[in-house]
C-alpha cells in the first residue's frame, strides 16, 4: 500500500508541479488540465499499442500538452478571452480529439513489458519527477523564468521592461500543460490503461495538492504524497469510489479555511517555534553576560 502510494504520489506530482506553475506563479485558473491530462494518455498507449518506442510516446504526449496549453494561451491573448472560458474551451475540444486519437473510449495496455510498471515503476518515476523538479528549479532562476514569475506577479512590470507579458504566459501555459499530459502519460503506463474520462477532476486534484503542500510543508510534491495517502485511506475505510470528488472538496474548504488555517499551517508552526528558541536561546545569553560581566 505505502508502495502505491508513493507511486501515485510521484505521478500525481508531476501534475501538481504543472497546477502550480499555472496556478500560483502565473495566477491563471487554467482547465485545461482536465483535457490535457488525458490527451498525455491517449497519445502514449495509441503509440504504445502501434509499436513505437517508448521514449518517443512519451515525448508525443509532452508535445501534445505543450499545443493544448498554448491554444489556450492564444485564446486568453490574442481572442481577450476570459481565462475559466478559454481552459473550458480547450478542455472540451480535447475531450472529442482523445477520442479521435485513441478511436475508442478506453485502451488496454496489455501485454506490453516497460519500467513504469511493477516493483521499477517508483524508481523510474521518481528519477522522472526529480529531474523535472531540478530542471524547474534551474528554469525559475533564468531570465525567461523570472519574467514568467514576474508576469504572474505584476504583468505591468514587464510591460514597463518594454517585454509583453503575454508571451510569457503563453510559455508559462506550455510548460504547464506539458507536465500534465506527462503526468497522464505515466499513469497510462502505470496503470495499464488509458480511458477518455480520465481527466476528470484532475484540475481539482492539482489544486488540492497544491494547496495542501503550500500550507502544511511548503512542497508540492510532498503535498501530492499527502493527498494520496489521505484517498488510499478513505478507500480503506470503505469510501465509495464516487465519494472521493466530494471528499477532496471538503477538504479543500478545511485547508482553505481562514479558521482552520492556523491549525494547519505547519510551516508558520516551525518558523514560530524556531523563532522563540532563537529568542530563548538570545535572552539566555544575554542573561550570562549581565551575571558575569563585571560591574563598573
Amino acid at each position: 500500500m505505502i508502495l502505491g502510494i508513493l507511486t501515485m504520489g510521484c505521478i500525481f506530482a508531476i501534475m501538481a508541479l504543472g497546477v502550480h506553475l499555472s496556478y500560483k506563479i502565473l495566477n491563471f485558473p487554467d482547465l485545461t488540465v482536465d483535457g490535457s491530462f488525458p490527451l498525455g494518455a491517449a497519445i502514449c498507449a495509441t503509440g504504445m499499442m502501434s509499436g513505437l518506442p517508448l521514449i518517443l510516446c512519451l515525448l508525443m504526449s509532452v508535445i501534445g500538452g505543450v499545443l493544448s496549453g498554448a491554444i489556450t494561451g492564444l485564446l486568453h491573448t490574442r481572442l481577450k478571452l476570459s481565462d475559466l472560458l478559454s481552459g473550458i474551451l480547450v478542455m472540451i475540444a480535447l475531450y472529442s480529439l482523445n477520442l479521435r486519437i485513441m478511436g475508442r473510449p478506453n485502451i488496454p495496455l496489455l501485454g506490453l513489458s516497460h519500467p513504469f510498471q511493477g516493483d521499477s515503476a517508483l524508481f523510474f518515476i521518481g528519477l522522472i519527477l526529480f529531474a523535472i523538479r531540478l530542471a524547474l528549479m534551474l528554469f525559475y532562476k533564468t531570465r525567461i523564468g523570472m519574467l514568467i514569475k514576474a508576469t504572474g506577479e505584476n504583468p505591468k512590470f514587464v510591460s514597463g521592461l518594454g517585454l509583453n507579458p503575454n508571451h510569457y504566459k503563453v510559455l508559462g501555459l506550455m510548460i504547464a500543460n506539458g507536465l500534465v499530459s506527462t503526468s497522464g502519460a505515466l499513469m497510462a503506463l502505470n496503470q495499464g490503461f488509458a480511458d477518455v474520462g480520465m481527466g476528470l477532476g484532475m484540475m481539482v486534484a492539482g489544486l488540492a495538492s497544491v494547496i495542501i503542500g503550500d500550507k502544511c510543508f511548503g512542497s508540492v510534491i510532498c503535498g501530492s504524497i499527502l493527498y494520496r495517502a489521505l484517498i488510499s485511506v478513505a478507500f480503506s475505510l470503505g469510501v465509495a469510489p464516487g465519494d472521493i470528488k466530494l471528499i477532496t472538496a471538503i477538504l479543500m474548504v478545511l485547508i482553505l479555511s481562514p479558521v482552520s488555517s492556523k491549525y494547519i499551517n505547519l510551516k508558520k508552526f516551525k518558523s514560530s517555534h524556531l523563532h522563540r528558541r532563537r529568542s530563548y536561546h538570545a535572552a539566555f545569553s544575554q542573561s550570562k553576560k549581565s551575571i558575569y560581566q563585571p560591574k563598573q
